[in-house]
């Protein structure tokens, strides 16, 4: 056995990799990968010291459109990006989730569970190594029982390439036929592209929407059929000892602006 999953409480997550890694285990864990600066800046030791790999499986692995839309980015398709925009809305689903869920010292905050798949998206779309964190905000609107719960949170973000947005909330009705309406817009000098990743609301069936607009026409592409590259590519790597699926770097960046969001956002306090 040469890779270790894990997709345990997130607090508890990073002990297990570095066990496994000073086992001689490479590593993929479900997001977040860490929950604390400690634990990253453990994590990242370990790594150094072992040679071993910590992937952290952020959400735009599973999901064709990503995969296609950043084909377009890369061949010119919307000229140079300068923005993006990132809608994450989750259903809560009560009932199912265990009493760790809403505890912030296990889950690790909003921005820190389900912003870093927003951070990786910037980061990869703008074509960048780093960025900051402008500002940032949490709070608990609809979840008073739960103090320790944060149901909405919005990041901005900023580098020498573009500018981000991002929102992440728990507030997907039931009403709705997925249990959120992810979207990503993608902003270029040239045109723009819009996912939605989850459904085509009142229209097309499925999922894995992409439109794209640019100086000829408007444009539907259906990406159902593009590939999810990552987990075969990681699997590569840790036969080759390769990173061809993410670089370390990138892993271990995207972990540690969700960190500085989560630790730098204003609560903001329940409307009366």
């Amino acid at each position: 056995m040469r890779l270790i999953l894990t997709a345990a409480i997130p607090c508890d997550r990073a002990a297990i990799a570095i066990e496994a890694m000073r086992a001689g285990k490479d590593v993929m864990t479900d997001k977040p990968g860490c929950t604390t600066a400690e634990q990253l800046g453990a994590l990242r030791r370990v790594v150094a010291d072992t040679g071993r790999f910590w992937s952290v499986s952020y959400g735009r692995f599973e999901t064709a459109a990503v995969t296609r839309a950043l084909e377009l980015v890369a061949a010119g398709a919307i000229g140079r990006v300068v923005q993006t925009v990132a809608l994450g809305p989750h259903r809560l689903n009560r009932a199912l989730r265990p009493g760790w869920f809403f505890q912030r010292d296990k889950y690790g905050g909003i921005l820190t569970d389900v912003g870093c798949h927003q951070i990786d998206q910037f980061l990869v779309f703008t074509g960048s190594h780093n960025a900051e964190i402008v500002s940032a905000s949490v709070g608990n609107f609809a979840n008073p029982g739960d103090p320790g719960f944060e149901d909405f949170g919005e990041m901005l973000l900023r580098n020498d390439n573009g500018c981000g947005y991002a929102r992440v909330d728990w507030y997907t009705p039931d009403g709705l036929a997925t249990w959120g309406d992810g979207r990503l817009t993608v902003l270029g000098t040239d045109g723009y592209i819009e996912l939605r990743k989850n459904i085509d609301v009142a229209g097309r069936p499925g999922t894995d929407h992409l439109f794209l607009v640019d100086k000829k026409s408007t444009r539907y592409i259906d990406c159902s059929s593009a590939e999810r590259p990552y987990y075969a590519n990681f699997v590569a790597d840790v036969l080759d000892r390769t990173e061809t699926a993410m670089t370390q770097s990138h892993c271990f960046k995207v972990m540690e602006l969700a960190l500085q969001a989560e630790t730098m956002a204003t609560r903001l306090p329940a409307p009366r």
